[in-house]
């Protein structure tokens, strides 16, 4: 008990410092792009008999540039923090849409709006059970690929090869684990008969990884800029030598 305690107060300190140390904008848009993944979930956009894509694909490689550039500056286990407070959030803001739309209202038709943002059980579970699994991986694969490179670790090419191939690897787990709780295990029950095959999910999550790492290409100088700009700026000096010493 003592030793959960103790942890428990590590992390309460840990987290603390952290959010007085990562910029206040990197932090907002990667929760903001985590609740509007599950919101756009909620669409297929595309169904053929080989793939099949959702909206949170036009959003989602937002929260791994960001996952990228904060694991980058202050560490996996950073980056690990904050995806669990985005989920904490996204939870929350679920919790605050499902009794809005819960609550009943004669002074129009809100069918629409009560079915977008009431929210599904099952979406809701995928989509946070398989972003918190990729988002560990994301961030592991991101930092033990930058940690290979030795001689160089702050140039280009280290950013660029641990940002796109953690990106394709995290955004494809992140799809195929997504597509398979929601459209193949839940969907084909709760939605009359509607489901994803195992190739549909496994092409859609094989797209998606293709378009982020797209996606992660086009602004990764952005992201390397940033980082580069905060460690000459010293940004977030405080949790890092707050992990130095601890």
């Amino acid at each position: 008990m003592n030793t959960l305690r103790a942890w428990i107060k590590r992390e309460y300190t840990d987290m603390k410092i952290l959010l007085r140390s990562i910029p206040a904008t990197v932090v907002t848009l990667f929760v903001v792009s985590v609740i509007c993944m599950n919101l756009l979930a909620n669409k297929t956009l595309l169904q053929l008999p080989w793939i099949a894509l959702d909206g949170g694909i036009l959003i989602s490689w937002l929260s791994f540039l960001c996952m990228d550039v904060i694991t980058k500056h202050f560490g996996p286990g950073a980056s690990n923090r904050i995806s669990i407070l985005a989920c904490g959030i996204n939870l929350l803001t679920c919790a605050i849409f499902f009794i809005a739309a819960a609550i009943p209202s004669d002074a129009g038709d809100y069918s629409a709006f009560d079915g977008i943002f009431g929210g599904t059980w099952f979406i809701l579970l995928g989509s946070t059970v398989a972003f918190l699994a990729s988002a560990l991986l994301n961030n592991t694969l991101n930092w033990l690929i930058g940690k290979s490179f030795r001689k160089n670790p702050d140039g280009k090419l280290a950013y660029a090869m641990r940002a796109y191939v953690s990106t394709f690897i995290g955004q494809f787990f992140d799809n195929f684990l997504f597509s398979i709780i929601v459209f193949t295990i839940f969907a084909p029950i709760f939605w009359d008969g509607f489901f994803w095959t195992p190739l549909q999910c496994a092409m859609c999550a094989l797209a998606g990884a293709v378009a982020e790492l797209i996606m992660e290409i086009i602004f990764s100088p952005v992201g390397y800029r940033m980082v580069r700009r905060w460690k000459e700026q010293n940004v977030g000096l405080a949790y890092l030598e707050h992990k130095e010493n601890h």
